[in-house]
């Protein structure tokens, strides 16, 4: 089959997923992305003649679609938070970044080191690709849509912390990139003035300027005949999301960390325009489709042998992370927290890996000669699937029970 009809096929098959799956596993226990990794390789691994999806032989187009996959979640995500910035009202949040992102690369880079036998520039790698979380891979982990009641601390947490360690993970891949590139520590100076200072700072900046010129375009020009913010057109939220992430790269930012800021900065202005339901909307269904289209060619690159290199070592390493690392980490950040019995349990567990992985692992073996990449691929592959089926499972139980304790409490 050719690649032009094979992507029709994909993005087809991913529009009808996402128009209809969410209905019909509404009150079911079964997640939309694990449905959609299972139809993905049950599809490409039919004998239809479909070319072998390897990420490693297309790492370009890997990298590309889920940078575009990623930059879409974090757009829905900065457009659904309700709670305006702070330190003390994100003080989850803040813990999460500062001390459970850190705790949780180094363990799962001890790891790759220890268990799987990485070089150390591959083992750092394993654990920056597995540090962003990805709540649109289970939806019921995110916050509602604005002004919705569905903003407890278990949501926004996991919401807000994805929307930040996307961008956050950056620098610990571009420190693996200058390991595997230069050796010895002759980069650490370079590394901690361009790529910790310098390119957050750029995103952080530049995210918050391009969220108020388009926030100040969306609201403030116009009459009421031709102001975008009273119009039906939720297509904004794409220009939010390219404009963004397009100027900040250009200035060689984290144009992940500024797409997130734009979108809180444009729902922290005029917060009860109904306008913001409407970007909301448009950006979720935008994000669904993207997530769909990555999710079926992930089923497919394990149809195809993604997963070939799988050792027992492999498996007891996947399952630490998702059973044991991000759980120990999660509680390390936010055990001295006043919160609901249920809540902490429920953040510390809800790491959800996903398209995030992808994508830094796609970046890094683009940029430096990585040893083992095809293990490397498996490692990952295979903490993103036993995320993906865990997490999917029980993510609606565990919500149910923190919402349940909640009104108890009233």
């Amino acid at each position: 089959m050719e690649m032009y009809e094979l992507a029709l096929l994909v993005v087809g098959i991913a529009a009808l997923a996402v128009a209809w799956l969410p209905r019909v596993l509404k009150y079911r226990v079964l997640s939309f992305p694990i449905i959609l990794v299972v139809l993905g390789a049950v599809i490409f691994g039919l004998p239809l003649g479909f070319q072998r999806l390897d990420p490693i032989k297309y790492g370009e187009v890997t990298k590309r679609l889920t940078e575009l996959g990623v930059i879409v979640a974090l757009t829905g995500a900065g457009l659904k938070l309700d709670r305006k910035l702070g330190l003390k009202s994100w003080k989850t949040t803040w813990l999460l970044l500062g001390v459970t992102m850190p705790l949780t690369i180094a363990a799962i880079a001890l790891l790759g080191w220890w268990a799987l036998g990485f070089a150390p520039a591959t083992a750092l790698l394993f654990g920056a690709a597995l540090a962003p979380t990805d709540p649109v891979l289970a939806s019921d982990v995110q916050v509602g849509a604005p002004g919705s009641d569905e903003t407890d601390e278990v949501r926004f947490a996991l919401t807000s912390e994805a929307g930040l360690n996307d961008g956050l993970a950056f620098p610990f891949t571009n420190a693996a990139i200058a390991m595997a590139l230069a050796g010895g520590s002759e980069w650490v100076g370079h590394w901690l003035l361009v790529d910790v200072l310098y390119k957050i700072a750029a995103g952080v900046v530049v995210g918050f300027l391009a969220g108020k010129f388009l926030a100040w375009l969306l609201f403030r020009v116009g009459d009421q005949h031709t102001k975008l913010a009273h119009s039906r057109e939720g297509l904004v939220a794409v220009a939010v999301t390219l404009v963004s992430y397009a100027v900040t790269q250009l200035a060689h930012g984290y144009g992940f960390i500024a797409v997130f800021v734009a979108a809180l900065v444009i729902r922290d202005f005029e917060r009860d325009h109904e306008y913001h339901k409407e970007l909301d909307r448009f950006a979720d269904q935008l994000e669904r489709l993207a997530s769909a289209v990555i999710l079926l060619l992930f089923g497919g690159a394990l149809a195809h042998g993604l997963l070939g290199p799988i050792s027992l070592r492999l498996v007891l390493v996947a399952a630490a992370v998702v059973f044991l690392v991000r759980p120990v980490a999660g509680m390390a950040g936010i055990g001295g927290l006043k919160m609901e019995t249920a809540e902490k349990p429920a953040i510390a567990f809800l790491g959800i890996r996903g398209i995030g992985s992808f994508y830094y692992l796609a970046y890094g073996l683009n940029e430096a000669p990585f040893s083992r990449a095809a293990d490397l691929w498996a490692a990952v592959a295979l903490v993103v699937m036993t995320s993906i089926m865990v997490h999917g499972v029980t993510a609606k139980p565990a919500i149910s029970k923190v919402t349940e304790e909640a009104r108890e409490d009233v």
